[in-house]
């Protein structure tokens, strides 16, 4: 072969080497992060994979869902962000949680879980009626789960809390008289009402209370990148209305608006004494007035 050739043909090797370092032809295809979860499928844990599906989308990485863990009791589940064997989770916040797991403080619901409404037994409507002040409250007991943040937030505004072990038992107990109200968040008692069709409940017609109750995704507490990453692309969200979009069409949100009449609801405004000093409070875009709505 002429040496002439041979130089055409180096000299193309080495053209095309040096596109391929350019273009990052010869370097390996960057891998998606795995995000490690709970597998639950019920209305919140849907809701919160549909939100964060949206934040995720606004950065710039790409991310695989790991889903193989099975669902479990909170203690449980935040032991296992801590042990760094989840990567994500969503709750209620509390002072303890925020010690424990570094939260992304921007509320999952804009504040809707701290609207709670009665779930009752058909036919006791009557023992409501009237109920328009804190004091008026103590009328009545409520059912709660013993270890949950709720019951502890009622206990101290000096209200008569029933505690129980299992959360099945509570619509049980309830049906039977053993207490008054169960309150809920907004949101549950039209999907959880169904799944009891044997039991005689329905929800309270007039009152609404209220509390700073904020749910938001945590990370494990020594995460700081993924915290600011799913920050970023939450405030994203929010300010290109993706997030508002999927909040006002989410079907859980939707009923609610449709069958809880926020707005002629009596509120009774009550403390949230497991408040974070850090919640963003005075901060209007990421909260909702259900009188507004």
């Amino acid at each position: 072969m002429k040496s002439s050739t041979l130089k055409l043909i180096y000299k193309c090797r080495v053209a095309i080497t040096s596109l391929a370092i350019v273009t990052g032809l010869t370097s390996p295809i960057a891998s998606a992060e795995t995000l490690r979860m709970v597998n639950g499928n019920d209305g919140v844990a849907a809701y919160a994979k549909g939100v964060l599906k949206i934040v995720l989308s606004k950065l710039p990485e790409s991310y695989d869902w790991d889903e193989s863990t099975e669902a479990s009791t909170e203690a449980r589940v935040t032991q296992m962000l801590a042990d760094n064997d989840l990567d994500i989770v969503w709750y209620a916040t509390t002072k303890d949680f925020e010690q424990r797991m570094r939260p992304i403080r921007i509320p999952l619901y804009k504040g809707l879980f701290g609207y709670r409404i009665f779930m009752i037994k058909q036919g006791t409507q009557s023992k409501f009626d009237g109920i328009e002040t804190l004091t008026d409250l103590n009328r009545i007991s409520m059912g709660q789960g013993r270890f949950w943040a709720d019951a502890d937030i009622l206990e101290a505004n000096g209200l008569n809390v029933v505690k129980v072990t299992k959360y099945e038992s509570l619509f049980y107990m309830l049906d039977g008289g053993r207490f008054d109200a169960f309150p809920r968040g907004v949101h549950e008692p039209w999907y959880e009402m169904p799944r009891y069709p044997d039991l005689d409940l329905t929800v309270e017609k007039n009152l609404m209370v209220s509390y700073t109750n904020p749910f938001y995704f945590f990370v494990n507490k020594d995460n700081t990148d993924l915290a600011e990453k799913i920050e970023r692309g939450f405030r994203e969200a929010i300010a290109d209305g993706s997030f508002d979009d999927y909040f006002f069409n989410d079907p859980t949100v939707t009923n609610v608006l449709k069958k809880a009449n926020l707005a002629a609801r009596t509120v009774i405004n009550i403390r949230n004494p497991l408040l974070p000093s850090g919640t963003p409070v005075d901060d209007p875009t990421l909260w909702i007035d259900p009188s507004k709505l």
